[in-house]
């Protein structure tokens, strides 16, 4: 009798777990990198960015991952602001200074974007879009 018991609890379990998991309505976001042609790692390692360059990267990254708006402008003010900050603060020369453009161009043309977008659906995507970018950039440089 308690193996049947066992089994039953077993079965009812797996059933509720399943059925939750299908009707879970939460948000989550998946990242991934997008590959940008000519970004390179600096002989197999990250490049060095100026700290106020990563620093703006990491506060465009808690926007997206905080975003509770549905406002592409209010959004895309905020990430400007950020980029503003990015560009005027940045000292970096050479190959590392060439290579954050690769990924800055991209960032800045769908922050350039999201301003003027209306649709939830539509702004949805594009800051999917900047989150890969965004996690881009973290894979290919570092402090």
């Amino acid at each position: 009798m308690n193996r049947l018991v066992l089994k039953t609890i077993i079965i009812v379990s797996v059933l509720l777990s399943c059925y939750s998991c299908k009707n879970d309505k939460t948000k989550t976001t998946m990242t991934s990198e997008i590959k940008l042609q000519g970004l390179t790692l600096n002989n197999n390692e990250k490049w060095v960015a100026n700290e106020e360059t990563h620093m703006g990267m990491q506060r465009i990254d808690s926007i997206l991952k905080n975003n509770v708006l549905n406002d592409g402008k209010t959004l895309g003010k905020a990430l400007s602001k950020q980029t503003s900050y990015i560009i005027k603060s940045c000292d970096m020369t050479g190959d590392a200074h060439d290579q954050l453009h690769i990924v800055l161009v991209p960032i800045l043309e769908e922050i350039s974007e999201i301003k003027d977008i209306k649709s939830t659906s539509v702004l949805e995507k594009k800051v999917t879009t900047l989150q890969n970018l965004i996690e881009t950039y973290f894979n290919y440089f570092k402090i």
